[in-house]
């Protein structure tokens, strides 16, 4: 990413770094207070993040993402994400095709570490819609 990417272009890169099977764990901030929510699971703190991120990227292929409603809101200090998207990807363990309709939000916080996108996210949360 470049030095003046914003928050949004970070989100989408995010989802090209996903779809492309490449690392993820640069996109979250490693600290003990970031936390992703995904659609199985509660991760609490950066390395837990990290080893997750980790396991999903070697044991997953063939990733599809489709955003339908991305919407950001920057402010000084902090920006927020909230999307619909579709993704589905491959489990290389057992083979089966997995699909969701999900919804994704969150909060980015911007980073000077020169290794990380310059917004990194301190929480994650994907799930997928159900009607009571």
């Amino acid at each position: 990413m470049s030095a003046t990417a914003s928050p949004e272009a970070v989100v989408r890169d995010y989802y090209d770094t996903l779809r492309n099977g490449d690392p993820l764990e640069p996109y979250f901030l490693a600290d003990e207070s970031t936390v992703k929510f995904g659609i199985s699971e509660s991760l609490f703190g950066g390395e837990v993040i990290r080893s997750a991120l980790e396991e999903q990227t070697e044991t997953t292929a063939d990733w599809t993402i489709e955003s339908r409603r991305l919407v950001v809101d920057r402010r000084e200090a902090v920006a927020t994400f909230a999307d619909e998207v579709t993704m589905a990807w491959t489990d290389t363990e057992g083979g089966d095709r997995r699909r969701f309709d999900s919804r994704w939000s969150g909060t980015l916080v911007p980073t000077d570490d020169s290794s990380a996108p310059d917004w990194q996210f301190a929480l994650m949360h994907v799930s997928a819609p159900h009607e009571l």
